[in-house]
């Protein structure tokens, strides 16, 4: 079990990470690959990561274990801000904490001969790591990116909004079922048992497409504390094939003409429930929950139960269509530059 245990300082400075983490999902998206678990939701996005992939397994696998340990210099706070500026700090590591966090992988004798050299701080390894790093994310996380930032981005809309309903307390105790919020501390199902001491320091939480069942945290305790904690998975949750055009269903997105519907996109904007909706743009709730499916449908707007309400967000492709139909491609985490989330941070 793992216990996270606050002080009044620490619950004043929770805070949600400000959007997904790219070479977070890398990280946990390789212990996906490898597994059986959740066949329908990651069942088919093995099939086609697998067939994209050409060899990076074998390099990382050493490094990320099927279960348990890997080191925390794979998840720089940087990850929120895409892959590139994530491999760019990772690159700055510093050669004593490659050492001393791949020592605890097993000993010397039992490490393949590049991670050694890794640990002894060779600029070539690290070069061979990065690459791979590189080609995985753009194998198997990039193609699926806006679906997974559309299901975080839920799962954030329903934790902001747990926040204003009853302060942190109503967040803490919101998260998925293997995570029991009884204050002042946190507790969680985990492989190991373990207490975290926040000391002040608050608590980054950060909602995961590919994190599944348990939370995950930095295996240093001294680092910036970090929660990744799985999203709730739907019938929705199922990645669709890699796709780059904004046009998407055609036949879809043709249901969308009309002032009312434009309405009802204009009014999920920041997240509401379908009551909600209905209020503001003033048509009954079977109404607004059937413009609420057409959007869905479209790929425009996302559906994530909270609570006994159904809460509503919009898709990236609905809030660019939303800022005027902005791109006919959608953009990749490197093509975009973003600004850094005001709390940050990941881990292990």
């Amino acid at each position: 079990m793992l216990r996270i245990h606050f002080t009044g300082l620490d619950l004043a400075r929770v805070r949600i990470a400000a959007r997904p983490d790219a070479l977070w999902e890398s990280v946990l998206s390789f212990h996906r690959l490898r597994d059986k678990q959740g066949p329908t939701v990651y069942g088919p996005w093995r099939c086609e990561a697998r067939s994209r992939l050409n060899g990076e397994t074998r390099l990382l696998s050493s490094l990320v274990p099927s279960r348990g340990y890997f080191p925390d210099f794979l998840t720089p706070p940087e990850g929120v801000l895409g892959v590139e500026p994530a491999i760019e700090a990772l690159r700055e590591t510093p050669a004593p904490r490659l050492q001393r966090e791949l020592s605890l992988l097993g000993t010397a004798r039992t490490r393949p001969g590049w991670l050694r050299e890794l640990a002894d701080g060779d600029s070539g390894a690290l070069g061979r790591l990065i690459g791979a790093l590189r080609s995985y994310h753009r194998a198997a996380i990039a193609p699926y990116w806006p679906h997974i930032r559309a299901r975080i981005e839920a799962d954030r809309a329903a934790r902001g909004r747990a926040l204003l309903d009853g302060g942190t307390d109503r967040l803490l105790a919101s998260l998925p079922g293997t995570m029991r919020w009884r204050s002042p501390v946190l507790e969680s199902d985990y492989p190991v048992d373990r207490d975290l001491y926040l000391g002040g320091r608050g608590l980054l939480l950060l909602p995961s497409f590919f994190c599944r069942r348990t939370p995950v945290t930095f295996h240093d305790r001294d680092l910036t504390p970090v929660l990744v904690y799985p999203v709730e998975h739907t019938e929705e949750s199922v990645p669709p094939r890699p796709v780059r055009s904004c046009a998407g269903d055609v036949g879809s997105l043709g249901k969308l003409v009309g002032h009312t519907r434009s309405a009802v996109l204009r009014t999920i904007g920041h997240g509401c429930t379908t009551g909600e909706l209905a209020r503001r743009v003033g048509v009954s709730a079977a109404s607004a929950s059937q413009h609420a499916s057409v959007l869905r449908e479209a790929g425009l707007v996302v559906t994530l139960r909270h609570g006994g309400a159904v809460l509503h967000t919009l898709t990236p492709l609905g809030a660019a269509l939303l800022r005027g139909g902005a791109a006919a491609v959608v953009p990749s985490p490197s093509e975009v530059a973003e600004v850094p989330a005001a709390a940050s941070g990941a881990g292990s």
